[in-house]
């Protein structure tokens, strides 16, 4: 859940409340904050993205997961609710932080822990080889995907996953360039969506 590049004088046109779609809290409302340019993942790619993770990993409940843009949370709390073993969400933004952390202690979220900072400054602190898979949407237009893909590929574990939510496709080629594979990718409307995965030697 990303803020797309903004000079702040631009109003969000981002609905006032999500839904979390599948799992323990499904159609929990997330609350989306009235912040500019926050832009929750739709639900249609919500679900084509789990349906991605649910043919390449069957058992949702051994997966570790870090939501680095968290935004409104709606990615990481999705996988939360289908029983992953753990989520870290990070947001630095004090407005985001308060629904994320209430929202945890609505559902009674113990498989999640939120953290406070920016997303490079964290991920640059996290231990490596701790997620399977990172949600990765981060503001369009900022050119913060590359930096962020390279912050977070020490991270995964093996076969581990990055989910790229972007404003235009990553071709097979940049994906190679980093070391990753590109599995999976589709679009829905301006918001092109990819699951890449660490090249095996």
């Amino acid at each position: 859940m990303s803020r797309r590049a903004s000079s702040g004088r631009t109003r969000s046109a981002a609905p006032q409340r999500v839904r979390i779609i599948g799992g323990a809290w499904r159609r929990t409302p997330i609350p989306v904050a009235d912040s500019p340019g926050l832009r929750p993942t739709p639900d249609r790619v919500r679900e084509t993205l789990f349906n991605w993770l649910a043919h390449l990993r069957a058992d949702i409940s051994a997966l570790r997961g870090l939501d680095l843009f968290a935004g409104s949370g709606a990615l990481g709390f999705e996988l939360a609710s289908r029983g992953a073993a753990h989520v870290l969400f990070v947001e630095r933004q004090p407005q985001l932080l308060k629904p994320l952390r209430a929202l945890c202690e609505k559902i009674g979220a113990t498989n999640a822990e939120i953290m406070a900072g920016d997303a490079l400054a964290v991920a640059a602190g996290l231990p490596r080889g701790a997620f399977d898979i990172v949600f990765l949407d981060p503001p369009f237009g900022g050119g913060l995907l590359w930096p962020a893909i390279d912050a977070v590929r020490p991270l995964l574990a093996k076969e581990g996953l990055i989910y790229a939510e972007t404003d235009r496709p990553i071709a097979p080629a940049e994906a190679m360039a980093h070391d990753l594979e590109l599995l999976r990718a589709a679009r829905a409307g301006r918001v092109c969506f990819h699951l890449l995965r660490l090249r095996v030697a």
